[in-house]
């Protein structure tokens, strides 16, 4: 088991994960949060969501300065006390968001593929979708290196629209109740090694790792973890983590922040 005095890294997903699929409600997992804070562990938010959306989570949640992953990792935004970084504040992966949108836009054309993005619509729309203020709606649109999209199409139409994007260098990836679209060279995975790495140099150690999520996106975060935790999650495909993943894992029993709370408990020791 792990202590809270040991050199760790939380990175979590957020949907379904830290907050509940439903409400957006966290505070089942406040108290570990609250704990987490007092023994100085960052926890890294990590998700499909926009930075600014992500921003707006991270203050609510106490996290605010704290590095953060965004957009399935095409986007990271860096821990606000890192200013000798060339490339803070904020690093994007791969082709921006106008260009992915364009590339949609071509193939839904030419090959009458039935999807609807965050881009065809408005924050009212979005609202709806997902149960959120305008307010936050508006800053869901906010990309900056990926498309968000729904997929109305069928599954025979999704591998050959998916094998299209890979021909493009772009990557199709599932989240908890959307699609993204975004370049094949980004990833969690990739963003979160960064993180550990800056960390280490910081610590003048490897930070041990953890990592919770719920959703197919998050296989690639959970297997270059120490310690994953999957979340029950509403998911038909699960989180599958490859043969040659190593970390420890363990899977709850409950859903949401719930069982984020659950999985901490299960890996680090009492105070």
């Amino acid at each position: 088991m792990l202590s809270l005095n040991d050199p760790v890294l939380v990175f979590t997903d957020l949907d379904g994960t830290l907050l509940d699929n439903q409400t957006y409600d966290w505070q089942p997992a406040a108290g570990w949060l609250a704990r987490l804070r007092e023994h100085e562990i960052p926890v890294i938010l990590c998700s499909s969501k926009t930075a600014a959306e992500m921003l707006y989570i991270q203050k609510s949640l106490n996290l605010h300065g704290l590095p953060l992953i965004a957009e399935n990792g095409a986007v990271i935004e860096y821990d606000s006390r890192w200013q000798t970084e060339s490339d803070s504040p904020r690093l994007m992966s791969g082709v921006p968001h106008d260009e992915v949108s364009a590339v949609l836009n071509k193939l839904r054309e030419k090959g009458q593929y039935k999807f609807t993005t965050f881009d065809d619509v408005d924050e009212a729309t979005i609202s709806e979708w997902t149960g959120l203020p305008h307010a936050q709606a508006s800053l869901s649109r906010l990309h900056e290196a990926s498309v968000t999209l729904i997929w109305r199409d069928s599954d025979a139409r999704m591998a050959a629209f998916s094998q299209q994007l890979n021909a493009l260098g772009l990557q199709f990836v599932h989240g908890a109740r959307f699609w993204h679209v975004l370049d094949a060279s980004a990833g969690k995975d990739q963003a979160a090694n960064g993180l550990i790495a800056r960390y280490q140099r910081q610590w003048g150690q490897r930070p041990v790792t953890v990592g919770l999520g719920d959703g197919p996106n998050d296989a690639p975060l959970l297997k270059v973890m120490n310690y994953a935790v999957v979340v029950k999650g509403l998911s038909r495909e699960g989180v599958v983590l490859p043969d040659q993943a190593s970390p420890y894992v363990y899977r709850t029993r409950s859903e949401g922040p719930a069982g984020w709370s659950e999985g901490m408990s299960h890996l680090f020791t009492p105070d």
